[in-house]
């Protein structure tokens, strides 16, 4: 994956080459994250409790590609700078404490969301009352806002370090754009968990659907970058 670029583009040149123990620790933190999904289930004893379990597949499927989601980010961090340094240390080890932390609310939204969708509750998942909705919202909020503003926080230290990675024109523009696009991902978080504290009761749910400007924020985001490296290999063509 690491020779080959799995997932990362030719722009950005690869420094962290060899997978450190940084990494390996975050791996481990990554797959005990994706545990803790399913570490509530136990082993179908009759088809019944097999019929039950299968229809929390769906919650787990978003969880799971929430996680890998997150996941992708941090891996693509690793491989583009390499960082081992004490600041990098320190925020990642905060990453990941929340990202198993998240693991929580996360489930428990998406288990709630999928079974309104579908209709269908699996026997003993949790309930909320109308007026814990705005708290809930407020609790993954908080935890998704974290997520992404320590991500952000991750690439503006390499940023910072930019002259001491030797970071081109191309990198330094995608550098800037990873960090403005997890701080714009933060503020989705920000503005779901005023939604929530505004908003009486039930009517809290709609902090929910806050969470569909990401796909806004990622396309905006998307285009004004594709245009911007158009503009930039424009002027560094040679005449």
């Amino acid at each position: 994956m690491i020779d080959r670029g799995l997932g990362l583009r030719g722009e950005f040149r690869l420094r962290g080459k060899d997978v450190s123990r940084i990494e390996g620790f975050s791996d481990a933190a990554f797959a005990f994250a994706i545990t803790l999904l399913v570490v509530s289930l136990e082993v179908p004893a009759t088809f019944d409790d097999l019929l039950n379990v299968m229809r929390g597949v769906p919650a787990f499927a978003v969880c799971f590609a929430t996680l890998v989601w997150l996941w992708s980010a941090h891996y693509k961090f690793f491989r583009r700078f390499g960082l081992q340094d004490p600041l990098t240390v320190v925020l990642n080890s905060a990453l990941l404490f929340v990202v198993m932390l998240y693991v929580y609310p996360l489930k428990f939204v998406f288990t709630i969301f999928m079974g309104m969708i579908s209709g269908i509750q699996p026997n003993g998942t949790g309930q909320i009352a109308q007026h814990q909705v705005g708290d809930l919202f407020v609790v993954y909020g908080v935890g998704f806002m974290a997520v992404f503003a320590l991500l952000a926080a991750m690439n503006h230290n390499a940023w910072r370090m930019r002259d001491d990675l030797e970071l081109d024109a191309t990198e330094r523009l995608v550098t800037r754009g990873e960090i403005t696009r997890c701080w714009a991902l933060c503020g989705v978080g920000v503005l779901s968990i005023v939604v929530a504290l505004l908003l009486p009761g039930g009517a809290a749910g709609l902090a929910g659907i806050i969470y569909a400007f990401i796909g806004v924020v990622e396309f905006v985001l998307g285009v004004r970058m594709a245009k911007a490296k158009t503009a930039l290999a424009t002027v560094t063509l040679p005449s």
